[in-house]
């Protein structure tokens, strides 16, 4: 392999190596470790500028003081190694520095470089990029389910969405909530899933589950049932909203009008009305719910459960007004007294079919909607449906709810490309509907206006060359079919009353006019709900941003992740007549925990593979940068393509190590297969100081055991007072690995970690 062509820069001070350079910027700070990197190509680009960090003066130090030690960054290991002060006073430091490898890499390898190496995963690393992991900001991390002897024993990190996350539209913190639900933490589960998706009851029964679909468990055995993961936690904040679903004490005196109380409207409902905003809800309808309610029939979606949603909502302080349909002259009075509006009015046109007598022809929206409302159309005994989509199925089963004893369904499309969801179309033929795929209608036939059946003409083709809608027929292929009604379901548009505002900013859903807002399937064309969700959702956050003139919150700690269970377990697989059978909310929250148990919290299980940093935290050091003073437990971090909490542009340019007693006792130990390799495997940094035959004080951390270097705080608070023999030893031993989870293949790491606490603690005697 060869080096792509890059400028080099050779800083001559950190401000020139701070200055932002055109393109892709890489820093080298100490060997030869990142030219190799480049040179595999590693990562998806290759950066334009090298800057060289060791051609700047007076990075090279090792300074004593009578109350600490300053380091300068580009201070060969070697030297700390060999230093007599840090060799008489800061013996951890000595020993993790000298531990790198041999002489050549310790003179050459710098402490900034130590500090902020990249991830050493081997995955990470492949050449040619060949996993593009999380930690390059990838959605799979390949160790999980791969060779793992190296990784994390401590869980992981989240430095991208995980696949589940990317594969929803609604970008839901799947992984995040399943954790919580294996620590038992119910509510919390719910808090996050509520962040992203008010309406986890509808969409836990209505959703495609596109999330499943991108389950990394589906390499091992099968995807999570995430879905009824998120149903079952929808319905425990239903029984629960009035502790879950809260609005803050102090409200905004702006109000916000939503048009419309479909899935997209009432996101932005409650998004708005938790962040405080007086929320006035217009619906046409005599009941509120929109598609949730008029259209999805009850054998999918129970309508308690809408009524329930909806009195969540009024519990925040939602005001619903029904039957007030909103015209153009009703908006403009709603933008002067309102400080948003926001247009989810959905998509209820019926599509025609634009051939002769069609409207002779029921509509499948109408069809649906007057089931609903509990007055549903007197069928014959043949039913024939014009449709392939999800609201077709829709049409086809109510019908033979209703009675009809021969249901056929008509579509262009062949069989294995209907739009409709894979399980529904399995659910419409479980309840006896006859699928008529690759067949279009042709003629209406009638006997003086009342239908009698259709005239079908075999579809060649759905799509033309260019992937756009026009079909292509062979007129010599046609059928006739008798049908007492034909129900037409091609589609739905929105009504035409908003169309010259419905230009909108996809990020914001904002329209061209101040304070006006629209989405769902208002401006998308019919979509998920999960889809409505999210523009209401991004919409509610652009008018909280456009009422306040505020920014989002930003940055996050680096938090570690327990991972779930890797043996083979049985997905769930429910049915409708199982889960209503169910005698209580708690056996259907059981089985979600169970479900829970089978995610694999697909987060990074890389390790912080710096032999530098358990000493630093365990003798308390600070690092100072360019721009800030951290400690360095806080400076240790994981995001994409880095293992500290450095900004972008962000060097490191000295340590400060504060004065140790001479009574403590320090120890660095390293596990690793061979001398020659730099990087350990467990390492453990301890300092340990005693009185009067007890432990006074401890500091014990772990390095390469998690994505961060690991305090042990619970072992430290044990040892305190208590006298370093073999009894304590073994307590501190198993208390330092009480909450590891090993992966398959690297549960040697417990042990290891058990035996370097135990050497510590009685060493410290």
């Amino acid at each position: 392999m060869t080096l792509k062509n890059f400028k080099y820069v050779a800083a001559k001070s950190l401000a020139q190596a701070e200055a932002p350079a055109t393109g892709q910027t890489a820093l080298l700070a100490g060997g030869t470790d990142l030219l190799g990197t480049l040179k595999d190509e590693i990562h998806p680009e290759a950066p334009e500028v090298l800057v060289d960090l060791k051609t700047i003066p007076g990075l090279s130090y090792v300074q004593e003081g009578k109350t600490s030690l300053k380091i300068g960054a580009l201070t060969p290991l070697g030297e700390l190694a060999a230093h007599p002060a840090i060799l008489a006073r800061y013996q951890a430091l000595a020993e993790a520095a000298r531990s790198v490898a041999s002489p050549q890499i310790r003179n050459v390898a710098t402490v900034g470089g130590n500090l902020c190496q990249e991830p050493r995963c081997w995955y990470y690393r492949a050449p040619d990029n060949q996993f593009h992991c999380l930690r390059k900001g990838g959605s799979r991390c390949g160790a999980l389910l791969g060779d793992n002897r190296y990784h994390s024993i401590f869980g992981g990190v989240a430095t991208a969405a995980p696949s589940c996350t990317v594969s929803c539209p609604g970008n839901v913190e799947i992984g995040s909530y399943m954790e919580q639900l294996r620590k038992g933490d119910r509510a919390e589960a719910a808090r996050i899933i509520l962040r992203k998706n008010p309406l986890p009851a509808m969409t836990g029964r209505v959703c495609p589950h596109s999330c499943e679909a991108g389950c990394n468990r589906r390499g091992f055995d099968e995807a999570v049932s995430i879905r009824e993961v998120e149903r079952s936690l929808g319905e425990f904040i239903l029984a629960h909203s009035s502790k879950l679903m809260k609005a803050p004490k102090v409200r905004s005196r702006k109000s916000v009008a939503i048009v419309g109380s479909g899935p997209a409207g009432l996101s932005a409902a409650y998004t708005l009305a938790t962040a405080g905003y007086r929320v006035t809800v217009f619906e046409r309808m005599a009941e509120p719910g929109g598609m949730l309610r008029h259209s999805i029939p009850a054998h999918r979606l129970p309508k308690d459960l809408v009524k329930k949603q909806i009195a969540a909502l009024e519990r925040l302080g939602v005001v619903f007004k029904l039957n007030s349909a909103i015209g153009k002259k009703e908006l403009a009075a709603l933008r002067k007294k309102f400080d948003c509006v926001f247009l989810a009015t959905g998509a209820w046109r019926q599509k025609t079919l634009g051939i002769p007598k069609s409207e002779l022809l029921l509509s499948g929206l109408d069809f649906l909607t007057q089931i609903q409302a509990g007055r549903p159309p007197v069928l014959g005994k043949k039913v024939l449906v014009i449709g392939g989509g999800n609201v077709a199925i829709d049409v086809a089963i109510s019908a033979r709810h209703l009675g009809a004893e021969q249901v056929t369904m008509v579509c262009l499309e062949a069989r294995d490309q209907m739009p409709a969801y894979p399980e529904e179309i399995e659910e419409a033929v479980r309840a006896g509907v006859t699928l008529l795929p690759s067949w279009g209608p042709f003629r209406v036939l009638d006997t003086k206006g009342k239908v009698t059946g259709m005239e079908l003409v075999r579809c060649t083709s759905v799509l033309n060359d260019e992937g756009r809608f026009q079909p292509s027929f062979d007129p010599a292929q046609k059928q006739m079919l008798e049908a007492d009604q034909v129900i037409l379901a091609i589609g739905q548009g929105a009504e035409l009353v908003f169309r010259d505002l419905l230009t909108v900013d996809p990020l914001t859903q904002a329209t061209r006019l101040a304070g006006l807002y629209a989405g769902g399937d208002l401006t998308s064309g019919p979509a998920t709900v999960i889809h409505a969700i999210a523009a209401g959702r991004r919409a509610a956050l652009a008018m909280d941003s456009y009422l306040r003139g505020g920014k989002p919150a930003g940055g996050k700690k680096t938090l570690l992740s327990k991972l779930g269970a890797k043996a083979a377990l049985m997905r769930f697989h429910p049915s409708s007549q199982s889960r209503s059978n169910r005698a209580s909310q708690a056996e259907i929250l059981a089985d979600a925990v169970v479900e829970a148990n089978r995610c694999m919290s697909c987060h990074c299980v890389a390790v912080n593979a710096s032999d530098l940093a358990p000493a630093l935290l365990a003798l308390d050091a600070k690092v100072r940068t360019t721009r800030r003073t951290l400690k360095a437990e806080e400076f240790f971090g994981v995001g994409v393509r880095t293992c500290t909490a450095l900004a972008p542009g962000e060097i490191v340019k000295e340590l400060e190590i504060p004065a140790v007693s001479p009574k403590a006792l320090q120890r660095y130990d390293k596990f690793r297969i061979r001398n020659s390799i730099d990087f350990p495997i467990v390492s453990l940094a301890s300092v340990l100081e005693s009185s009067g035959g007890k432990l006074r004080e401890a500091r014990l951390v772990l390095g390469a055991v998690a994505p961060v270097p690991l305090r042990l705080k619970e072992v430290e608070k044990f040892l305190e007072g208590r006298r370093a023999d073999e009894e304590t030893a073994s307590v501190a031993a198993e208390l330092a690995v009480k909450e590891a989870y090993a992966l398959a293949k690297n549960r040697f790491k417990v042990q290891v970690v058990r035996a370097l606490v135990k050497r510590a603690v009685l060493g410290g005697s």
